[in-house]
């Protein structure tokens, strides 16, 4: 599904670059939708989130690495932009982001040991600042960048019981910061952007059970989040 998602991307770019800079047509639409001081819109997408581990040690031969498969999920949200230039803007895009991943365990016979299913609803408060070319007849790419809290509605992180039992845990906030690049299209009414970002979590997200010599997370020094987001904002 993520090919899919890129494939589409890459198309829907090479087609509206292609329409803008090879075409004789040179109206301008939504000519006056970047000089408003305050602007809002919204936004739908897809989400892939994993996690990245790193461990207390190595050890070579043996299988020691958690795998994590993610399941793709979907994000909605507002958007709030605050134009600094034409080249500089200041947003923020609260949503709501949901995702599932899947944890195997190395070194555990039963299923019930080796398998721990985390889903999470996250609330996605990003601040970013998004710096862009200049506008070439009715497309302007730009790249965008920047720092993100997220809430975990989903969290375990205080509850009682832990892998023991079959109950993984996280924490609850998160922080993380964001890369990205997309491309407006001023249509007739409207703006519309693809965008692609990439979420990489600062924080360990792990909470670990309460035996020290735990098989499920003793060997792990830290957790974070890493995430894609595909969205397409209508501004």
């Amino acid at each position: 599904m993520k090919k899919l998602f890129f494939v589409f991307i890459l198309l829907l770019f090479a087609q509206g670059a292609n329409a803008q800079l090879f075409s004789k047509e040179k109206l301008l639409n939504s000519e006056n939708n970047d000089m408003r001081t305050l602007s809002w819109g919204y936004f739908l997408g897809f989400n892939k989130y994993t996690y990245n581990f790193d461990y207390k040690e190595q050890t070579q031969g043996d299988n020691t690495d958690v795998l994590v498969t993610g399941e793709a999920g979907f994000n909605v949200g507002l958007l709030g932009n605050l134009r600094i230039n034409n080249y500089l803007d200041l947003r923020i895009e609260p949503g709501l982001s949901f995702t599932s991943r899947n944890f195997l365990f190395p070194g555990f016979d039963e299923e019930s040991d080796n398998l721990r299913e985390v889903k999470a609803t996250y609330i996605h408060i990003p601040l970013l600042l998004k710096v862009s070319t200049k506008r070439l007849n009715n497309i302007k790419p730009f790249i965008i960048g920047g720092f993100s809290t997220s809430y975990n509605l989903a969290s375990n992180e205080d509850h009682p019981e832990d892998n023991e039992t079959g109950q993984f845990r996280s924490t609850e906030a998160n922080y993380n910061y964001e890369l990205g690049f997309g491309i407006d299209f001023y249509l007739y009414y409207f703006k519309f952007t693809p965008s692609i970002r990439g979420v990489f979590g600062m924080n360990d997200e792990l909470v670990r059970d309460k035996n020290p010599n735990s098989a499920w997370t003793r060997n792990i020094e830290k957790m974070s989040s890493r995430g894609v987001f595909i969205n397409f904002t209508i501004q």
